[in-house]
């Protein structure tokens, strides 16, 4: 596993640069999945721009006026986070190097710095403005496409979504969020995908309405997007190990060399016995542990162990028990190998992004494909939910997780959305 970059850059290069533990291996992931998603979105939208689907709209800007209030205190606050945290890195010690996530989070940070990157923040956008001003600013008219707004749209899919994960996330482990809801608030990680989904589809659905332009065309573009973003994101869970791992696999272990082996009958039990202390700290029981058996079928057995089953050794979540002979700050594997949920979720989410991608001009009316894309993410996170490790709620005498009733009621709606879709575009054909 790689927590973050600068494991990277140890074990393919053999390079120790210390500021790349500042950079997560799943943030590195997630910030790819949103440039690839905008670069996707614009493509789009200049697409159905040009086919006459969308209008531009009109806006008033002033030009040659000098900064406002408003701008330069939004650059001074900037810089003074920039220099309070980032550039205090290197003024804090190892420490803060050693576990940037935890500064980060944390209120240290360097004062001083942080008022005098505040500052330079604040005079720069002050100078820019003063080059650019004019004896009489002028005000002009500017026409604004959906494509020119993706920038825009980017900005507030990754705040709010960002904030929908982590709220979606405290829901999920509310009688957790209860006993420690600082680590909670202030954690990296802890994120639900469809916390981030739900949440921001609402405010750009928002933002689409406020500037005039067609909901249902923006969300056939930005479905293919949403797609392979995910699948970017998953990769990133993949290569950190941040615990979005499946249930056990106990037709494999891992052997004495680290690495993962055909499993005897028993060994699984004789491993959750050995450890069953650890297990019993973290998930309050030893004897009941989530777990099947399956080993991959000889037609497929030029495929490494690893896909089947996996350990995550040295995963960014410090979880699982010791390693023998590693000294570094992560050094944890887990008790048993387990289903490796994220790299089944790259390979289908990818597989269907070039399905959306390949019926997106065909599918019609206008909402179509995102009805399909709502249908296919919900079946493929209903399926992997069988495989994955999460926490169950009690409904009605059932008890399936949360991923698992908001990937149903996706399908539904997506169901449902097409068949209204579909029964309003005969009713048009119709009467014409």
């Amino acid at each position: 596993m790689y927590p973050n970059l600068y494991y990277v850059f140890e074990d393919f290069f053999g390079v120790k640069i210390g500021f790349l533990r500042f950079i997560n291996s799943f943030g590195f992931f997630v910030a790819i999945a949103f440039l690839v998603a905008a670069a996707l979105l614009s493509k789009e939208l200049k697409r159905k721009g040009s086919d006459g689907l969308f209008k531009p709209t009109e806006r008033k800007i002033v030009v040659g006026g000098p900064a406002t209030i408003s701008e330069l205190v939004i650059n001074f606050l900037l810089g003074f986070l920039f220099g309070f945290k980032i550039l205090a890195l290197f003024f804090n010690g190892s420490d803060a190097m050693q576990d940037p996530q935890s500064y980060i989070f944390s209120s240290r940070g360097n004062f001083l710095l942080g008022l005098l990157t505040g500052g330079v923040f604040l005079w720069m956008k002050w100078r820019e403005r003063k080059k650019q001003q004019l004896k009489s600013p002028e005000e002009r008219v500017v026409r604004i496409w959906p494509h020119d707004r993706v920038g825009e749209i980017t900005v507030i899919a990754l705040i709010v979504g960002l904030l929908g994960a982590k709220l979606f996330d405290i829901f999920e482990n509310w009688s957790d969020f209860l006993k420690h809801p600082s680590d909670y608030i202030f954690s990296g990680g802890g994120l639900t995908f469809y916390g981030g989904l739900i949440c921001a589809g609402a405010a750009i659905i928002y933002y689409t309405k406020k500037n005039k332009f067609s909901v249902r065309h923006l969300a056939d573009a930005i479905a293919p997007s949403l797609m392979i973003a995910y699948a970017i994101g998953r990769i990133g869970c993949q290569t950190a190990g941040d615990g979005d791992w499946g249930i056990y696999n106990t037709a494999y272990k891992v052997d004495a060399e680290n690495k993962i082996a055909l499993a005897a009958p028993n060994e699984f039990k004789d491993s959750v016995n050995a450890h069953s202390a650890y297990l019993l700290e973290h998930y309050g029981q030893a004897d009941s542990l989530p777990n099947t058996s399956f080993q991959k079928p000889s037609a497929l057995s030029f495929l490494p162990n690893w896909m089947f089953a996996y350990h995550y050794p040295r995963n960014v979540n410090k979880m699982g028990i010791p390693i023998p002979g590693c000294d570094d700050m992560y050094c944890n594997r887990l008790v048993a190998p387990v289903f490796p949920t994220p790299f089944y979720e790259v390979l289908m989410c990818t597989a269907l992004f070039f399905l959306l991608w390949a019926v997106r001009k065909k599918l019609r009316p206008a909402g179509a494909v995102f009805c399909l894309y709502l249908i296919l993410n919900g079946l493929e996170r209903f399926l992997i939910e069988k495989i994955r490790v999460n926490n169950q709620m009690d409904l009605f005498g059932l008890h399936p997780t949360q991923a698992e009733v908001i990937s149903f009621g996706l399908m539904i709606l997506g169901l449902v959305g097409w068949i209204v879709l579909w029964q309003k575009n005969r009713a048009s054909r119709t009467s014409v």
